[in-house]
């Protein structure tokens, strides 16, 4: 017979009343089973329960049962802070419990809480000096790193220590493990989460010298991690030792070093770097010099200049279709047509489209003239060596005449604000501020002002020149809105993530003093550029701007909020931003506090589509287009289908300029991306032909999908979209071009900035004499998943048909007549029918023939075979692999993450690569490893130029070939051009009505 079920705890309590300590102690232990049942009924007897804990007369084990059955009954009772506190006084029946099925719910959520507690615990130790950690919870939290460690969840363990600064810990079990990578998670861990910038340090200064040094015979597969953690620290002092420990012997992966300094590294982190190695003459004086010659940024931006130009694969016909379709006489169009070349040419140097339109440039007028002369900056972007030569003839000239385009002040605004572009992180920012602060000065007309002051700021970006600052003040405090709001941006681009407190009081002073909207916003976005970066020494400053009554200081606040926090994914920031967004009273700000999540979130895109979904589908047209931009930027490059799919229907909203975004993010989250390894990409490139295409369209929707086109092929079709460096770090010029380039909902020119986020993806092999050699690698994966999109079919000429001829039927019986009786005579048929059988016959054999060789109907390799200077989308980067016969091996390795095993597939069966940026590639420094042979090498063509004393410059190309030309021929915008066609027929023809 079965037991009958206990249906009360009655019985049991009753002893906890009587006087016989035994009796007590076997209640205690009986209850303890019992209280998931009873939890209710024994709750009302809390009070006895805790009374026996405290008792002096029960055995130590009865002690323990008492506290361990407190804890539970408060857990059930939902009062999580008592749970823990008896759990502590519970001793080993607490740890036993873990043991007990059907405990662990509640043992985990103890243990929640005790971590909890004692991070706080930990925290309050240090910052106040005070009270010491209970040793109760002490001894719960080691049991628990012990355990993790015996259990193999050393990063679990390494979170915790984290949080409770127990560094000791992380030391433990990297001597244990022998483990580097779990180094490389401590540092991602603490650099990517909401730690304080002051603990971050300490921790990356912790973890240097545990990391062993690395050496090009091994092959280090830290390199990546130790130049994230350098980067991240910008301290000389702790990288010119491990640069020059590895002089001489290892001087190739020193110079690699460099080079990916240069990706993420700001330019006064690299000018100490370059001025604190060491200096005096020696053997070793030539090694020092290229590591300042690569450290200068200079290299690099020749070898992406290269890089684009060879591969260029620009599809014509997409502008022409643009051209063709848009009315070049409206201002809006014509603006979006130049910013699709810009893209799509960026760093190409190819004017080719520029040349073959000088009509349709010559409808520029205004503002549309200044973007159209800006988009040369995009185009060459990075040739520093020519961009005074290519923007001669429209830069202000020297003896304050005219540049040679009468009245054009918008084109040498325009030209000015190129200057700064091509300029852009190429490390040459110096050399051409004091002439851009010369035009500044001696500008009289706002416009010039405008371009000058954007030119300045763009190029001088993180420069911290005070004296640029200070010409940038003077401009702004003539209270012109057009030059004012430039100023305003600049300004804050000179002190990028400076946190200088006197530039932070004057800008907010002005900006509440002015009435000028634009002056207002650019000082708004420029304090934002400020406090890039400094996390909570910005808090003071986002909580004063985001109390502000005037809206636009509030959209400012956003966007330093953001930007303070930058990459961090902060929670609180994320909560904030949130909040804004759905309860500010401006939809500007509520537009700008989406977007803004963006900057947040960009290391971890796959979360951000679940984060936006239920505000892409808010009533509010201004949070949808937010959201829009925010998956665009986080997700940018990543072709991830979450992202895509939210954006498709966005592109059919009911509002223009949600349309607009939605076509513009899915530009950024498709590009690089091919037609087998996106199954939208063939349907969105359809539905950008349709949009521009369409008259009836909004010419909001229009300029969106033209520019959405634009970036969706942008820089030849070889560059991605990514806020990180290859190394994992903030990209910082990157993450400010599209704070700069969300600014074109209120002042289109600043689209250009995006061109500063534009990373080139291929892998530039060099040698130690910083030569390309000719190699091969390979890509093991299918060709078509990272092949380029195919190019575009020209549309077909409708041909007029013949209407065929009335037959009478007279006619044709006498014809059927006349047929027949051929027949019977056995004589041939018509010669025509005989003709076409003839050909029918002929085109099937041929169609035939065809089958059997047709590529569709052969197997598809599951490699390819590359050489250097190749296109290698991020993608692509985990599957790339040197032949161990080859005779060139990279010093470091070739991708920040291992290539993806199993683990998630898009539609198209394509395996997806890590959630994290697949970093990596870029200039790779290569090591000989049969020196003895002779080598081949790539003819570079970058141009240097040498200006010399007698009025000749000298063009010297990498191969070490030299020519002269004269030195006023302005320009050759095509370097494969002839030398004498260039200067005449490529002046823009604007008019000389402005």
């Amino acid at each position: 017979m079965a037991p009958r079920p206990q249906s009360s705890a009655a019985g049991v309590l009753a002893l906890l009343s009587e006087p016989e300590p035994l009796l007590k102690e076997h209640a205690l232990k009986a209850l303890n089973a019992l209280v998931p049942q009873f939890w209710a009924e024994i709750s009302e007897h809390i009070e006895l329960i805790e009374s026996l804990y405290e008792s002096e007369e029960l055995s130590k084990d009865a002690h323990n049962s008492a506290a361990l059955l407190a804890s539970k009954l408060y857990y059930y009772l939902g009062d999580y802070d008592e749970a823990l506190s008896f759990a502590l006084g519970a001793g080993n029946a607490f740890e036993a419990e873990g043991r007990t099925p059907g405990a662990q719910e509640y043992v985990e959520t103890v243990i929640s809480k005790a971590i909890d507690r004692y991070v706080a615990a930990r925290r309050e130790e240090q910052t106040e000096g005070g009270g010491k950690v209970d040793p109760k919870l002490q001894n719960v939290i080691e049991g628990i790193f012990r355990r993790c460690i015996q259990d193999g969840e050393y990063k679990q363990a390494i979170g915790i220590a984290l949080e409770s600064s127990r560094l000791d810990v992380i030391e433990h079990i990297y001597k244990l493990t022998n483990d580097i990578s779990l180094l490389s998670y401590t540092m991602e861990a603490v650099i990517d989460t909401g730690f304080s910038l002051s603990y971050r340090d300490q921790v990356l200064k912790f973890l240097l010298p545990l990391f062993p040094p690395p050496t090009v015979n091994t092959h280090s597969p830290h390199v990546h991690s130790l130049t994230r953690l350098l980067v991240t620290l910008s301290s000389p002092e702790l990288t010119v030792p491990l640069l020059t420990s590895l002089v001489p012997d290892d001087k190739l992966l020193a110079y690699q070093f460099a080079f990916d300094f240069v990706e993420g590294g700001s330019q006064d982190f690299l000018e100490a770097i370059r001025n604190d190695l060491p200096g005096e003459e020696g053997e070793h004086q030539a090694i020092y010099e290229t590591l300042r010659r690569i450290l200068a940024g200079q290299q690099s931006v020749k070898l992406y200049l290269e890089f684009l130009k060879r591969n260029n694969k620009v599809d014509m016909l997409i502008l022409k279709h643009t051209k063709d379709s848009l009315e070049p006489r409206s201002s809006i169009y014509h603006t979006a047509l130049s910013l699709q070349n810009a893209f799509m040419h960026s760093g190409t140097t190819s004017d080719t489209f520029l040349r073959e339109n000088l009509e349709w440039l010559a409808l520029a007028s205004n503002w549309s003239k200044f973007t159209a002369t800006a988009a040369l900056g995009v185009i060459h972007k990075g040739h520093f060596q020519e961009g005074m030569n290519i923007l001669g003839p429209y830069l202000p000239q020297p003896n304050g005449g005219e540049s040679g385009i009468p009245g054009a002040a918008y084109s040498e605004g325009g030209a000015l604000y190129a200057l700064g572009l091509i300029h852009a992180g190429c490390g040459s920012g110096r050399q051409v501020e004091g002439y851009l602060r010369d035009a500044l000065k001696a500008a009289t007309v706002e416009v010039v002002q405008h371009g000058a002051a954007l030119g300045l700021g763009v190029a001088g970006m993180g420069g911290k020149n005070a004296e640029a600052y200070e010409d940038l003040k003077q401009v702004l405090y003539s209270d012109s809105a057009i030059a004012g709001e430039a100023a305003g941006y600049a300004m804050g681009l000179i002190m990028l993530g400076t946190a200088d407190p006197t530039a932070a009081d004057e800008m907010l002073v002005y900006a509440r003093e002015t009435q000028h909207e634009k002056i207002i916003r650019g000082l708004a976005i420029g304090l934002a550029f400020i406090f890039y970066g400094r996390q909570e020494q910005a808090d003071a400053t986002v909580k004063e701007l985001l109390a502000e009554k005037d809206p636009i200081l509030r959209y400012g606040g956003v966007y330093t909020l953001a930007l303070a926090y930058a990459g961090t994914a902060n929670n609180d920031a994320v909560r904030k931003l949130l909040h804004i967004a759905v309860s500010d009273t401006s939809d500007d700000v509520r537009r700008a506090a989406v977007t803004s999540l963006a900057f947040l979130l960009f290391k971890n895109p796959s979360s951000v589509p679940r984060i936006v979904q239920l505000l892409s589908e808010s009533y509010n047209p201004h949070v949808r287009s937010g959201a829009t931009l925010a998956l665009g930027i986080a997700c940018a490059g990543t072709g991830l289908q979450d992202a895509v799919e939210i954006l498709e229907p966005m592109t059919k909203d009911s509002v223009d300029f949600v349309r607009q975004g939605a076509l513009i993010a899915l530009g950024m989250v498709l590009v690089e991306q091919s037609e087998a390894s996106s199954a939208s990409m063939a349907s969105t490139r359809t539905l950008y032909h349709k949009v521009i295409g369409d008259k009836h369209e909004d010419p909001v929707a229009r300029f969106g999908a033209t520019l959405g086109q634009g970036l969706i092929d942008a820089g030849g079709r070889n560059v991605t979209i990514n806020l990180q460096s290859r190394a994992g770090s903030r990209n910082t010029s990157a993450i400010v071009g599209m704070v700069l380039f969300s600014q074109f909902w209120y002042w289109y020119p600043l689209a250009h900035c995006a061109s500063l986020a534009f990373q080139p993806t291929g892998i530039i092999g060099i040698d130690g004499n910083l030569d390309a050699p000719k190699f091969d690698f390979i890509s093991n994966a299918r060709p078509s998943l990272f092949a380029y999109p195919p190019p575009t079919k020209p549309p077909k000429k409708e041909t007029v048909t013949k209407v065929a001829a009335a037959v009478l039927s007279t006619t044709a019986k006498q014809k059927a007549r006349e047929k027949k009786k051929a027949a019977d005579n056995g004589e041939a048929m018509d010669t025509k029918e005989a003709d076409v059988e003839m050909k029918t016959d002929e085109a099937s054999t041929s169609t035939q023939k065809q089958g059997e060789i047709t590529p569709k109907s052969r197997r598809e390799p599951s490699f390819e075979k590359l050489s250097n200077f190749s296109r290698v989308t991020p993608a692509q980067m985990p599957h790339i692999v040197f032949p161990a016969d080859g005779r060139y091996q990279p010093v470091r390795a070739v991708s920040a993450y291992p290539a993806p095993k199993g683990g998630k597939v898009n539609a198209n069966g394509v395996k997806l690569t890590s959630e994290k940026y697949a970093g990596g590639g870029g200039i790779l420094v290569v090591v000989d490893t049969r020196p003895d042979e002779e080598a081949e090498y790539i003819d570079l063509s970058t141009i240097h130029a040498v200006h010399t004393a007698d009025g000749v410059t000298v063009e010297i190309r990498e191969g070490g070939r030299e020519s002269e030309y004269p030195r006023d021929l302005h320009i050759s915008l095509n370097e494969n051009a002839p030398e004498a066609d260039p200067p005449e027929p490529f002046e823009y023809p604007f008019d000389n009505d402005t």
